[in-house]
């Protein structure tokens, strides 16, 4: 099996109706917009609060490092209707030899319910698959965040279990478990 190629594709993948690409300084108010959120803070507890635009060209910042060293990469997502950013999902590598990746999202919130994230992870997956070198894509969400996991389900990714007390939520004071989802490479649709 051939070793993983984790490079930013030559061009945005799209499937027509979001397009993945990379992020750019000219994306920081929609950054700003989107992490500022209370209902995203709930489920990122690690997100600085107040949100900045400092926090955020951070975060623009640091979704390069990722592609330069091979580990991972981070897409801002795009709704081609409209041009606006709706969102992030980034991956990174778990283990190389094993060609594990785990994935993670966040929407903005006047774009939820549409079914754009969804689309997003379909893309990922389907990118890491077929141009990565992926055998394996997971991803973990808060058992409570219902939404993050109706993303994951609509996509096609299959709940393995619970990993109990996975982390910690310092936000809310309280241990998070993880519904552990994952796909594989014929389970793609």
């Amino acid at each position: 099996m051939p070793a993983m190629q984790v490079r930013p594709p030559d061009s945005p993948l799209s499937d027509g109706v979001v397009s993945l690409r990379p992020w750019t300084l000219d994306d920081l108010p929609a950054v700003v917009a989107t992490c500022s959120d209370a209902e995203l803070q709930r489920w990122l507890p690690y997100l600085p609060s107040p949100y900045t635009e400092a926090d955020a060209r951070d975060y623009v910042r640091s979704t390069q490092i990722g592609w330069r060293d091979q580990r991972g990469g981070t897409f801002a997502v795009v709704d081609l209707d409209s041009g606006e950013v709706v969102g992030s999902i980034g991956m990174r590598v778990l283990d190389r030899e094993q060609a594990v990746v785990e994935v993670g999202y966040w929407s903005a919130a006047a774009t939820r319910r549409r079914g754009l994230t969804t689309r997003a992870l379909r893309l990922i997956a389907r990118w890491l698959f077929e141009s990565v070198g992926a055998e394996r894509v997971q991803l973990r969400a808060d058992v409570l965040n219902t939404a993050s996991r109706r993303v994951a389900e609509k996509a096609g990714f299959v709940l393995e279990g619970v990993l109990r007390s996975g982390g910690l939520n310092p936000r809310e004071g309280r241990r998070i478990d993880y519904a552990l989802y994952s796909l594989l490479p014929g389970e793609l649709d």
